[in-house]
């Protein structure tokens, strides 16, 4: 980890995921705009809040996109440990959404289903933090 502050930086990486989760949500249902975008931005999201937990226990973290190994780096008595145990699915979209491949293009509903369980992911974060006495304070982006 670097020299920064835990608190501080924590509150850095769900800054930055608030806004990702706010962008995933403006795309929804916007026909100019592929699904696979909001599937993309809502991994992003769950990704970087994941990590914002991990930066705040200051635990040192792959650098890989994989939702599950970030989750289950957090210690027990982590309610989003417990509220969100298969993340597999949204993991997925951190490849499939940015490169063509074999797979079939994202659906609007899988779109809305990525972006739920993004916000899911981040809010149980950020209440999971909140207990930990870590205040969430976030600006700059379009989520509420």
């Amino acid at each position: 980890m670097s020299g920064a502050d835990p608190r501080q930086e924590a509150r850095r990486w769900l800054r930055y995921a608030h806004q990702d989760l706010g962008t995933a949500e403006l795309l929804l249902g916007q026909p100019s705009v592929a699904p696979r975008q909001a599937c993309w931005l809502a991994q992003q999201a769950a990704e970087k809040g994941l990590k914002a937990a991990l930066v705040f226990l200051q635990i040192e973290y792959p650098k890989r996109h994989d939702l599950d190994v970030l989750r289950n780096l957090l210690p027990a008595g982590w309610q989003v440990k417990e509220e969100h145990p298969q993340l597999g699915a949204l993991t997925e979209w951190a490849v499939e959404a940015r490169y063509p491949g074999d797979w079939s293009e994202a659906t609007e509903t899988e779109a809305q289903t990525a972006v739920t369980q993004a916000r899911a992911v981040w809010e149980r974060v950020c209440a999971d933090l909140a207990e930990r006495g870590l205040g969430v304070e976030v600006g700059g982006g379009p989520a509420t």
